[in-house]
């Protein structure tokens, strides 16, 4: 296949109130991967954010919005990545933020080892720049408390469990979805572990993308006591 047909993966981007950077991301999308199709899964935002996007869905039949907030489904950033799966159709899926941390130029380096034959690709936090201290001592610990549950458990495992930025097969997704829907903590926010929980070691191929990871510069994070919570309902689920 041609490198610079992109008709065969679609972008998953969850949104709650990301009006000052969802426009930016998809601009960015199509214009550096014509033919792509685009899934953006809002949760209920109360901004601007699902006006934004319908802009994009009557210029471009490729992009198409789902409001989970008015269908009465189960909230949350992992419920909504894989509901934005299950309705794509193409070959392969990217998940990335809305936020603009995750860059999509590098889509293409996660879509080049999907295609040379990797079952997941994950675009890693090489480096995470200005973040504060104690967000880097919480990130750490909860970082290799992960590795120690999918060591235990013989699990998969990769540089970056954590990340938010993954490329992989959609029907290998869906596979472990279907098979595993109670491990999944639909209202966190780590859908990536919540899939690796659910896969025994040794039998994907993954890959690798470093990127570095900026402060966000618009809105605020979504990070709280509550996603804390549901990340340790992940460990043990």
């Amino acid at each position: 296949m041609n490198k610079n047909d992109y008709s065969n993966f679609t972008v998953i981007t969850p949104t709650f109130n990301e009006e000052k950077t969802v426009g930016e991301l998809l601009r960015r999308i199509l214009r550096s991967y014509p033919g792509c199709s685009v899934i953006v899964v809002d949760d209920g935002s109360d901004d601007l954010t699902k006006d934004i996007v319908k802009g994009f869905t009557k210029q471009n039949n490729r992009v198409r919005l789902f409001d989970r907030s008015v269908m009465g489904l189960e909230r949350g950033l992992t419920a909504s990545v894989v509901y934005g799966i299950q309705k794509s159709k193409t070959k392969y899926v990217v998940a990335i933020d809305a936020d603009l941390q995750h860059p999509p130029e590098k889509i293409k380096d996660v879509m080049r080892k999907l295609r040379a034959g990797y079952d997941l690709v994950v675009a890693n936090r090489a480096k995470v720049t200005n973040w504060a201290a104690y967000r880097k001592i919480i990130s750490r610990a909860f970082m290799y408390a992960g590795k120690i549950i999918l060591f235990a458990e013989a699990k998969e495992t990769c540089v970056d469990i954590f990340s938010g930025f993954f490329g992989v097969r959609r029907d290998l997704f869906i596979s472990v979805y279907k098979k595993n829907r109670n491990r999944f903590v639909g209202d966190g926010y780590k859908v990536l572990f919540d899939f690796l929980k659910c896969v025994d070691r040794g039998t994907l191929r993954i890959g690798n993308v470093p990127f570095v990871f900026n402060i966000r510069h618009f809105g605020s994070s979504k990070a709280s006591f509550e996603q804390g919570i549901a990340l340790l309902q992940s460990f043990f689920s």
